[in-house]
């Protein structure tokens, strides 16, 4: 039994595709953990009231990397335990992502919540991703979201 309360959180985000002549490339964030080092992820964040998950991920991602997207299909959910020790609460999360695409906006647009903000080649981006769930899940995009 964890000496933590339990709460749940649930979160919305979105891998933006780019089909370029030279590949797919998408775009990541980092941020610094408590230890300072920079950890990898898709754009994703908690939703507002009234917010459905798709509008959730569509602002998330828009603040985050300064990108203003189109949701083109659901990528999946994953779900994971963590400790935010500043209200000592014990969270189980899920996470539900969106595959988009860019249809403005620029990287230097962004908010401040990210430290870093980057346009990857696909294979790049996947080795780059500091969580094994969210690698998993934007492994499987070739296998359903065709090159545009």
């Amino acid at each position: 039994m964890s000496r933590y309360p339990t709460r749940h959180a649930v979160s919305a985000g979105g891998l933006v595709i780019d089909d370029r002549a030279d590949g797919r490339w998408v775009v990541l964030i980092a941020r610094r953990n408590q230890a300072g080092r920079l950890l990898w992820s898709l754009p994703k964040g908690g939703l507002e009231d009234g917010e459905d998950h798709a509008a959730a991920a569509l602002r998330e991602v828009r603040e985050e990397t300064g990108l203003a997207c189109r949701i083109t299909g659901s990528l999946g959910v994953v779900d994971y335990w963590f400790v935010w020790r500043e209200d000592a609460v014990r969270y189980h999360k899920w996470v539900h992502y969106f595959t988009m695409r860019p249809e403005s906006g620029d990287l230097d647009e962004r908010d401040e919540e990210a430290d870093e903000v980057v346009w990857l080649p696909f294979d790049a981006a996947v080795e780059r991703l500091s969580h094994d769930n969210e690698r998993a899940l934007v492994q499987q995009t070739p296998s359903i979201v065709p090159p545009a």
